[in-house]
């Protein structure tokens, strides 16, 4: 199908598009919503460039794919705005200690409903580059095991902790190490090194193992894609089936900007 109200330009084979001839500053009619949806659905990760979007700007996008998610957890690398908790300020400089998301993860996986989407707005970037975004796709991920390790993974599950990454009061829950998109069908590997920490049915010593080898599988350059930011740039990524690392290459520079995040509407459902 093509698309009638935006255009969409694939970035890479498997993961991330950039979407053109939209104005995020205005409401968007049904038909464009829907074909943002599909867009979303068969791109994983989708971009828009020149999109100087305020706060209500960013939340009527968002909701045009659901409710607003609260962040789970103390996090002190981004702080909720006093205009509401739910967007979340992404400001890195040279006083910064450290940067969100600088380890492959999908957003809050240590929660019981994960956030459906994450869509950053960053305003002002570094002025010689950085600060880029790699995207990898989980699908990908998955249709390049072999068929025993598939067989050998399906029907195990995995604990998700976010103590260690937001400290006491995070959330703990349990997700199948392979999972069913709920809007695609499709089969993806849902671990990752920030938030998971063993898979149950096994042994701690072989769990170390498999989930070692896991997330690195997770993470070839084959089903990964780099965003390089600009001013006023928009990324919106399903981490229901794509993870994401922040590279913090800019110090003592500034990357900018703000997060607001979708609702999932169930947990990651076993394949």
């Amino acid at each position: 199908m093509t698309y009638q109200t935006i255009t969409v330009t694939k970035l890479s084979p498997h993961i991330g598009a950039e979407i053109g001839n939209i104005d995020l500053t205005k409401p968007l009619s049904n038909q464009q919503v829907d074909e943002l949806h599909r867009a979303f659905a068969e791109n994983l990760v989708i971009f828009f460039r020149e999109q100087e979007i305020s706060f209500d700007d960013h939340l009527r996008l968002a909701s045009y794919f659901g409710e607003l998610h609260h962040h789970v957890g103390p996090n002190t690398a981004s702080k909720a705005t006093s205009q509401n908790p739910a967007i979340r300020r992404q400001h890195f400089d040279e006083n910064s200690k450290e940067v969100s998301g600088e380890v492959w993860h999908t957003d809050q996986s240590c929660a019981s409903i994960p956030p459906m989407a994450s869509i950053l707005y960053n305003h002002t970037i570094p002025p010689d580059g950085g600060g880029d975004t790699l995207f990898a796709s989980m699908y990908a991920a998955y249709d390049r095991l072999s068929p025993r390790m598939k067989t050998y993974l399906e029907g195990l599950t995995a604990t998700h902790d976010g103590r260690p990454i937001f400290g006491d009061g995070a959330p703990v829950s349990v997700h199948p190490v392979i999972a069913r998109h709920p809007v695609t069908g499709k089969k993806l590997i849902y671990v990752n090194w920030d938030f998971t920490t063993r898979i149950n049915e096994l042994p701690r010593h072989e769990s170390d193992g498999v989930l070692r080898w896991l997330v690195e599988h997770c993470h070839s350059d084959e089903w990964s894609m780099r965003f390089r930011w600009r001013p006023h740039s928009i990324a919106m990524w399903d981490n229901r089936c794509a993870q994401h690392k922040a590279i913090w290459d800019y110090w003592p520079n500034t990357r900018s900007g703000y997060r607001v995040q979708v609702k999932g509407t169930a947990a990651p459902v076993a394949a």
